[in-house]
């Protein structure tokens, strides 16, 4: 395939300039998002041009939709070559925008990879080996580690000239406390890698280093939530991640907006009684609970909102419950809180959660300003505390996969 093959693709793309960049992608089981990232001589820039492709389940419609900066994102739908899968003519169209005429020149290919397990602790170049061992990973995240392997192995094939590298969400949780990983099992268990691993960690370490140049306070002991479809708290301390919400799973912690979050294993064990099947089990934790569940309405935050059902108003209590909860619980862990940061669908745009959260930390010490915070939109970095809080308060808007073109860049630089 000859990706600079205008045939590739119909949508007309305005590159912001840039020489050289860094592709970021998430490869989903029927979606691809993905960013294009200039490089520089010692930084990676913000995201220039962006984009999702949709529909890519076998069987689905497949579509791609691309924004440059400065202007409206542009949908189309693509149309499958003899042979081809959804996911390669999203794959095809994918490169076909990004070295449309104009183009940067691209050095890597920086994937987010949602398992690393005990392997891996920092983003890594992706071979034969490394491969293998992600592959090894897939039981212990089976709706999402496959999905980011499919993508990595199509990018492999479409540009074989390109690095890959796999950037984990587990990563930034390496640091946790062994008495933060272990559970209550034999031990045996935690030495064949069923223990907590934490995720979000990409999010989590954007997150840390924008508040570390935003606050001095942000060296000492942050509580952060990363809240949207998926959702789970991180303690940090001195930069480092000490506990967080999610655990052996993504299942794990907080209510999300089709996981169920922490549930009783008794609960699992009544289902199996009952004649559940383990498919039907992890559909009902992974699909059919959290906020569509709970409200019988949506799965997203905004419609819940807008929405007059009860179910609706218990869903959105019962997730901003769940939250303070374990904002609690974290709280203790770090012994106290300085800053308290926002990031997330959710988190950076709905101005009653923040505002509920917070009210009931109070005696935390935290105070909000009502102004600020209804101005804080998840456009730009922003405080919301008030002026006489005992801690502060960050909106800030989060971008993952940049962390993973760094990623990329500091592995390409450290093997020349």
């Amino acid at each position: 395939m000859n990706a600079r093959d205008p045939q590739t693709s119909d949508i007309a793309v305005t590159h912001a300039p840039m020489r050289q960049a860094v592709l970021s992608v998430n490869a989903g089981s029927s979606s691809l998002k993905f960013a294009v990232y200039p490089v520089g001589a010692d930084e990676v820039g913000e995201a220039g041009l962006s984009g999702l492709a949709e529909g890519l389940e076998p069987g689905g419609q497949p579509s791609i939709s691309v924004k440059s900066p400065g202007a409206a994102s542009v949908k189309q739908a693509l149309t499958l070559r003899e042979g081809e899968t959804p996911f390669d003519a999203a794959l095809r169209a994918v490169i076909a925008a990004v070295e449309h005429d104009g183009g940067p020149r691209l050095l890597a290919v920086a994937h987010r990879v949602v398992h690393g397990g005990s392997h891996y602790a920092a983003s890594v170049l992706i071979d034969d080996a490394v491969l293998a061992i992600l592959d090894s990973l897939c039981p212990l995240a089976p709706l999402h580690q496959p999905a980011n392997l499919t993508g990595v192995r199509a990018f492999r094939r479409a540009r074989p000239d390109l690095p890959q590298v796999a950037c984990f969400d587990t990563a930034f949780h390496a640091t946790t406390p062994d008495v933060e990983q272990r559970f209550a099992l034999p031990d045996s268990f935690n030495d064949e890698g069923v223990r907590r691993y934490g995720f979000h960690g990409l999010s989590y370490q954007y997150v840390s280093g924008v508040l570390a140049r935003a606050t001095p306070r942000a060296g000492g002991r942050m509580l952060l939530a990363h809240l949207g479809n998926g959702a789970s708290l991180c303690a940090v301390r001195e930069g480092r991640s000490i506990a967080t919400t999610m655990g052996f799973s993504a299942l794990d912690g907080l209510m999300m907006g089709t996981r169920s979050g922490a549930i009783d294993a008794g609960v699992l064990l009544h289902l199996m009684r009952a004649g559940w099947t383990a498919a039907a089990i992890e559909k009902l934790l992974y699909k059919q609970s959290g906020l569509l569940g709970v409200s019988g309405v949506s799965a997203d935050m905004r419609t819940l909102r807008a929405s007059t059902e009860a179910g609706a108003a218990r869903a959105i209590a019962l997730f901003t419950y769940r939250v303070v909860r374990e904002c609690g619980a974290l709280s203790a862990c770090l012994g106290g809180v300085d800053v308290l940061g926002f990031t997330g669908g959710i988190g950076e745009h709905d101005v009653a959660l923040r505002a509920d959260v917070c009210a009931a930390l109070g005696h935390l010490g935290v105070r909000i300003d009502a102004a600020a915070n209804r101005c804080a939109d998840g456009s730009t970095v922003a405080a919301i505390h008030a002026a006489d809080s005992a801690v502060e308060v960050w909106v800030v808007p989060t971008d993952e996969g940049r962390v993973a073109a760094r990623d990329a860049m500091a592995l390409l630089h450290a093997g020349r």
